[in-house]
C-alpha cells in the first residue's frame, strides 16, 4: 500500500461527488510524547486512507494537530483508529457547524519538528501548566467581567472576518508573531487583571496559556475547544454568541458562519464582504477578501497586474514568475498595497451588513462507548472458538464485548461462559488469554473492545 496519495485532487472530488456520502469536516489535537513521529505518520496514513479519510495532519515528537474531512458512515470508524492510541482515548473532535464535502481533497500526514509553529523553547518553561479551561457559558460569563481583557490569538486574515466583541486583535501574520506583542502591551496587568484567550480550535493557546502563565501572568484563561466548540455549544445550548461574524477555517471553505453579522469589507471596492478566496495568478496567490462583483470582474485575481498575468501564454506566465519564492512562501496572507481596503489594524465590532444563514443539517452518528482492550490471537473453526488476548483493563461475565475487524466487521458477544489460561472463569486480568465462543469467523489482529 503507497503511503502517499494517489489521486489529483481533481480526481479525488469526482470520486467524492459520485461516491454521494455525506462527510463531516472536524479537526482535534493533542500533546503527547511520540517517539517515533515518522511510524506514528504511517500508521495513521495505513489506517485512514481505506476509510477515505482526509485532511491536512501535522505529527511531532510533541503531539499532533489535525484538521480532515471523514465520510459520516465511517465516522466512528474513524474514531476508532485514534482509540487505539491511548492518549487519544476520548478525545474531543471538533466537527464543523458548516459542512462541504470538498473541504480537504488530499490525505497529507507530515512530520514536523512542533505541531504549531510558535517559536518557543518548551524546555524554558513548564507546558503543562496551562490556563483554566471554559466552556461557552462561562467565558461569556468572564468576559462580562470589567477586570477581564479577551486576547485573539490567532492571525489579522482570521480576525478580520470574525472575532469576540471588544477582543485585541494582534496586527500579525503568525502565532509567534503574537506571543512577544501581547506580552509587552500587557506588562501592567499580570496580576490585576483575567487574560482571557482563544483561537479556532484551541491549540494556540493551550501553548500560549503556560507561555504567559510562565511570563507572570496570575489569571490566565482559554476557550475550550475554541470557536468551534463555542459555535457548537452556543447552537445546541441557546446561549448568546459574543463573537461576531465568521470564523477562518483552514480548509477549502476558508470560513463558517457563526453569526449573520458581516464585519469585513471586500479589498477591492469595500463592499461589505467576508468571503476569502486566493489570487488566480499561480505567480502571487494571496489570500484576500473578494465580493462577487469583483470576483468576476478580476477572475478571481487581486489586481490589474495579476488579471492580466493569468491571460498570458503558460510560458509567458513562467518567465514572469522567475526569481519568484515558490511554494507556500508566495502565499501572502492579505496584505498588499493593491489591497486599498484592508483593514490590517481596526477591527469592527458592529455589523456592516447581514447576511443569509440557512440552518445546516449537520448528521455525526451516534458513537457506541467502548474501550480497545486487546487483540484477537486465534481462531479453531472446528469448533467455533476465538482466543483473545487481554492488553489492558478488566473483564467480567456478563459484560458485553465487541470484535472487530476489516473483514470480520462487527461482532458484538455477551459473556457468558469463558476460560482463562484454559480454566473456567468470571474475571480475566491483563496480559491473560480468553478463550471463548464466538458466532463466527474472527481473525487474527481483531480488536477487541469492552462496550459500555
Amino acid at each position: 500500500m503507497p503511503l502517499y496519495n494517489t489521486m489529483s485532487a481533481a480526481e479525488r472530488s469526482e470520486w467524492i461527488d459520485k461516491a454521494g456520502q455525506q462527510r463531516l469536516t472536524l479537526s482535534f489535537y493533542a500533546y503527547a510524547q511520540i517517539p517515533d513521529p515518522q511510524q506514528f505518520r504511517d500508521d495513521l496514513f495505513r489506517a485512514w486512507e481505506p476509510l477515505a479519510a482526509l485532511g491536512r495532519i501535522y505529527v511531532a515528537h510533541e503531539g499532533i494537530n489535525a484538521q480532515m474531512s471523514v465520510p459520516a458512515p465511517q465516522f466512528n470508524d474513524f474514531r476508532d483508529t485514534l482509540e487505539l492510541y491511548p492518549f487519544m482515548q476520548g478525545i474531543r473532535l471538533n466537527v464543523a457547524i458548516e459542512q462541504d464535502n470538498h473541504s480537504f481533497l488530499k490525505l497529507t500526514v507530515k512530520v514536523r519538528h512542533k505541531i504549531v509553529a510558535d517559536g518557543l523553547n518548551d524546555d524554558s518553561f513548564d507546558v503543562t501548566n496551562k490556563g483554566i479551561h471554559l466552556k461557552a457559558a462561562e467565558f461569556n460569563a468572564l468576559m462580562d467581567d470589567p477586570n477581564t481583557i479577551v486576547v485573539d490569538f490567532r492571525n489579522h486574515y482570521e480576525s478580520e472576518i470574525g472575532h469576540f466583541k471588544g477582543a485585541i486583535t494582534p496586527d500579525v501574520e503568525t502565532f509567534r508573531e503574537s506571543l512577544p506583542i501581547i506580552n509587552e502591551q500587557l506588562q501592567a496587568h499580570k496580576e490585576d487583571k483575567n487574560l482571557l484567550m482563544y483561537c479556532t480550535g484551541g491549540i494556540r493557546c493551550e501553548k500560549a496559556s503556560a507561555y504567559f502563565k510562565h511570563q507572570g501572568f496570575k489569571n490566565v484563561y482559554q476557550l475550550e475547544g475554541g470557536i468551534i466548540e463555542y459555535a457548537r455549544q452556543v447552537r445546541d445550548e441557546g446561549i448568546e454568541s459574543k463573537f461576531i461574524g465568521k470564523n477562518f477555517v483552514f480548509d477549502h471553505r476558508l470560513g463558517e458562519r457563526i453569526t449573520n453579522d458581516i464585519i469585513a469589507k471586500c479589498h477591492q471596492c469595500g463592499t461589505p464582504c467576508d468571503v476569502h478566496t486566493n489570487c488566480a495568478n499561480e505567480g502571487c496567490h494571496l489570500l484576500f477578501i473578494q465580493c462577487e462583483q469583483c470576483k468576476a470582474a478580476f477572475e478571481n485575481c487581486c489586481s490589474t497586474e495579476c488579471h492580466e498575468t493569468i491571460h498570458l501564454s503558460l510560458a509567458e506566465q513562467v518567465e514572469r514568475r522567475k526569481g519568484i519564492q515558490n511554494g507556500n512562501k508566495i502565499f501572502r496572507k492579505g496584505k498588499s498595497e493593491q489591497l486599498i481596503f484592508k483593514q490590517s489594524d481596526h477591527r469592527n465590532d458592529q455589523p456592516l451588513a447581514q447576511a443569509e444563514i440557512s440552518v445546516p443539517v449537520v448528521v455525526v452518528p451516534k458513537r457506541i462507548k467502548k474501550l480497545a482492550i486487546g487483540k484477537v490471537q486465534h481462531y479453531y473453526a472446528k469448533s467455533g472458538i476465538g482466543v483473545l488476548q487481554l492488553e489492558q483493563g478488566q473483564l467480567t461475565s456478563g459484560e458485553t464485548i465487541l470484535i472487530k475487524g476489516p473483514t470480520t466487521g462487527e461482532m458484538y458477544i455477551e459473556l457468558t461462559a469463558f476460560k482463562v489460561n484454559g480454566q473456567d472463569a468470571e474475571i480475566a486480568e491483563p496480559s491473560q488469554l480468553i478463550t471463548l465462543p464466538v458466532p463466527a469467523r474472527v481473525r487474527l489482529s481483531d480488536v477487541v473492545y469492552r462496550v459500555f
